[in-house]
C-alpha cells in the first residue's frame, strides 16, 4: 500500500521541462601567432591546433548527435552552410583561425560525405571527406582588416570619434603618470628587446607589443637574450601594465565611442539571434572571429569588469564568448517554435581554448541572473549597440566614404517616415553625443598646450592675414605640419 501511494504521488510531481538550445553566437579570438612588432603576423601550427581544439569542444557541446547541449535541428555530420553564418575580417590571422575552427566542428565527413554517381561509382570529397564551409570576409565585423599587423587596433577602426577618444587616454593624467612610473621597468628589458625595440621605444606607449614580443619568444625561442631578466614577476608586470593599457584605449565609462568595437559586436550578436528565432532556428549558428579588443570593449559595455577585474585583461589566445539562446518550453518544431517570451540568453567566457578552459556562465549588465529573458537581454544590448551604417557614422562623426550615402538617406525609413536610432550608454550620454563631447575635449586640451609652449617659447599668436602680409617679403617656403595621431 505505502509503495502504491509512493508511486501516485511520484506520477502526480510536475516534470522539470527539459531545456533545448536553440541557436549560439560564438565570438573568437584567433590561435597563436608571430608578435605584431615582426608583422606581416602569421598563424602558428600551435595557433591553429588551439582554435581546432576549440572548435572540437564546441562540436562535443552543440553539434554531435551525443552532444550535450545539442543545438535543435543542427545536422551533426554534415555541415549545411545555410545553418551557419561565419564571419571575419579580411585579416589572415583571423580567416586562417576560423577555417581551423570550422574543422574542429565539421570535421572530414569519412564515407558519410560519399556521393553515389549514375554510374554506380563513389567519390568522396578531398582528405578524407573536407568540409569546405564559407566564411565572409566582412567589412563590417567587429575587428578591423589586418588587425593582425596592427599595433593599435582602434587606428584601423576608420571611427573618427572612436580615434579621437582613444586618443584622449595618451592627453591622461593616468597615462602620463604611468609612463613616467614605468620608465625604469622598460628600460631594464631592453638587453632582452634591443633587437627589436630602440631605447626611445622601451616605454608604456608601447606597453602591449613588447608584451606581445615577449610573450611569443617564451612561447616558441628555446634561447632568449638576457633571458635571467625575464622572471616571473617581471613577466607578470609586463603582462598588466599590457592589459592596462589595452583596456584603457579599448573603453571609458565616460566616453562611450571609444568602444565602438564591441558596440559593433553587441549589434551584431543580437541580430543573430533574433534571425535564429524569427527564421525558426533556420540559421541557429552564428560565428566570428576578431581580435582581442572587441572582446575589451564588450566587456565594458556589458559591465563585465564589475564581475571581476580578470574582464579588464587581454583575453588568451583562442579565447571565445558564448551567448546561448535556449527555451524550457514543452516542445520545440518547426510548427511549434517557442516565442520571444519563452527563450533565455546565457553568457559564458573561455579564456584561452575551450578544450583546456571550459566556458564559465557570468551575469551581465550589473545584473545578479546568469539567465536572462530575451526581451531583457535584447533590450539591454540595444542600449549601446550600433548595428546599421548610419547609426556608425552618426556616432563616429563620419561624414566620407560609405557615410556620405548614409547620411543622405538616414533621416527617413523605406516608407519615408521619419526614423532615429539612439544608442546611449551607461551613464545615459549618446554615442553620437559622447564623440562629439570627446572631440572637444581633445581640441581643448590641444589648445591648452599649445598655450603654454607659446608662453614658455615667448611666442605670440597673429592672423593669418597679418602672416600672409610678412610672407609675401621671406623666401615663401612652409612646412608641413606633423600628421596628428601619429606613433612616435
Amino acid at each position: 500500500m505505502e509503495l502504491k501511494t509512493l508511486l501516485l504521488s511520484l506520477a502526480t510531481m510536475p516534470l522539470t521541462r527539459a531545456e533545448t538550445v536553440l541557436g549560439v553566437y560564438i565570438f573568437h579570438r584567433h590561435g597563436d601567432r608571430t608578435p605584431k612588432a615582426l608583422a606581416p603576423t602569421d598563424l602558428t601550427p600551435l595557433g591553429a591546433d588551439e582554435v581546432f581544439q576549440s572548435g572540437s569542444y564546441y562540436r562535443a557541446k552543440y553539434i554531435a548527435s551525443d552532444a550535450s547541449s545539442r543545438i535543435y535541428g543542427l545536422s551533426n555530420d554534415i555541415a549545411v552552410p545555410t545553418q551557419l553564418s561565419v564571419v571575419s575580417p579580411a585579416d589572415s590571422v583571423l580567416q586562417s583561425s576560423a577555417l581551423a575552427f570550422l574543422q574542429g566542428i565539421y570535421p572530414p565527413a569519412g564515407t558519410k560525405g560519399v556521393t553515389v554517381l549514375a554510374n554506380r561509382s563513389e567519390v568522396q570529397a578531398p582528405l578524407g571527406g573536407y568540409q569546405y564551409i564559407p566564411v565572409s570576409t566582412s567589412s563590417t565585423a567587429s575587428s578591423s582588416s589586418n588587425s593582425e599587423n596592427s599595433e593599435w587596433l582602434q587606428g584601423g577602426s576608420g571611427c573618427g570619434n572612436a580615434m579621437v577618444s582613444s586618443n584622449n587616454y595618451f592627453l591622461s593624467s593616468e597615462y602620463v603618470s604611468k609612463l613616467d612610473q614605468t620608465r625604469g621597468f622598460y628600460s631594464n628589458l631592453l638587453p632582452v628587446i634591443n633587437s627589436t625595440f630602440t631605447a626611445s621605444q622601451a616605454n608604456f606607449k608601447n606597453a602591449y607589443t613588447i608584451f606581445d614580443y615577449v610573450n611569443v619568444a617564451t612561447i616558441h625561442n628555446q634561447t632568449i637574450p638576457s633571458s635571467d631578466l625575464l622572471t616571473n614577476d617581471t613577466l607578470y608586470q609586463m603582462r598588466t601594465l599590457a592589459d592596462n593599457h589595452e583596456w584603457n584605449l579599448a573603453y571609458n565609462s565616460s566616453d562611450p565611442i571609444r568602444a565602438i568595437a564591441g558596440a559593433t559586436l553587441a549589434a551584431q550578436i543580437v541580430q543573430q539571434l533574433n534571425s535564429t528565432l524569427t527564421g525558426k532556428g533556420k540559421t541557429p549558428v552564428g560565428i566570428q572571429f576578431g581580435a582581442y579588443a572587441s572582446f575589451m570593449s564588450f566587456f565594458g559595455l556589458a559591465q563585465l569588469q564589475q564581475v571581476s577585474a580578470d574582464f579588464t585583461g587581454v583575453v588568451d589566445y583562442a579565447s571565445s564568448i558564448v551567448f546561448e539562446l535556449v527555451t524550457n518550453a514543452s516542445s520545440v518544431s518547426s510548427t511549434s517554435y517557442p516565442s520571444a517570451d519563452d527563450v533565455s540568453v546565457r553568457f559564458y567566457l573561455a579564456n584561452g581554448t575551450a578544450a583546456i578552459n571550459p566556458p564559465q556562465v557570468y551575469p551581465l549588465f550589473g545584473q545578479s541572473e546568469t539567465t536572462l529573458p530575451w526581451t531583457t537581454f535584447a533590450s539591454e544590448m540595444n542600449k549601446f549597440a550600433v548595428g546599421d551604417t548610419a547609426a556608425w557614422c552618426q556616432a563616429c562623426g563620419n561624414t566620407t566614404g560609405i557615410c556620405a550615402s548614409a547620411a543622405s538617406t538616414s533621416g527617413e525609413g523605406s516608407d519615408g517616415s521619419a526614423t532615429a536610432t539612439s544608442t546611449t550608454s551607461g551613464n545615459g550620454i549618446s554615442l553620437p553625443v559622447a564623440g562629439v563631447i570627446g572631440a572637444l575635449v581633445t581640441f581643448v586640451v590641444i589648445l591648452g598646450v599649445e598655450g603654454v609652449v607659446y608662453a614658455l617659447a615667448g611666442l605670440k599668436l597673429v592672423k593669418k592675414s597679418t602672416l600672409a602680409a610678412g610672407a609675401a617679403a621671406g623666401s615663401g617656403v612652409t612646412g608641413g605640419a606633423a600628421e596628428a595621431g601619429a606613433k612616435a
